[in-house]
């Protein structure tokens, strides 16, 4: 993380902003219950259990609050600099 940031948002911060790290964790769930009932390893999902492939973290202005991808603050900040 060795960029600028500058929240599309607010349009004003450019130092305060939270990381959100994003852990999937592939669950099974009762249909009925609503109870988990199993959870898989990344290597043994089931044939039709799609892997996540999102990003593995977030990034939310600490001003606003906007959570957006990490590349939408850089972006900004490219295209308004200081």
């Amino acid at each position: 993380m060795s960029h600028k940031y500058l929240c599309p948002n607010c349009k004003t911060n450019r130092s305060r902003f939270n990381l959100i790290k994003q852990i999937a964790e592939p669950i099974k769930v009762d249909p009925k219950t609503g109870e988990i009932t199993g959870d898989y390893k990344h290597e043994e999902t089931a044939l039709f259990h799609v892997q996540y492939q999102g990003p593995d973290y977030r990034v939310q202005c600490g001003v606003c609050g906007l959570i957006e991808e990490e590349n939408s603050f850089i972006q900004y900040a490219k295209y308004d600099p200081l």
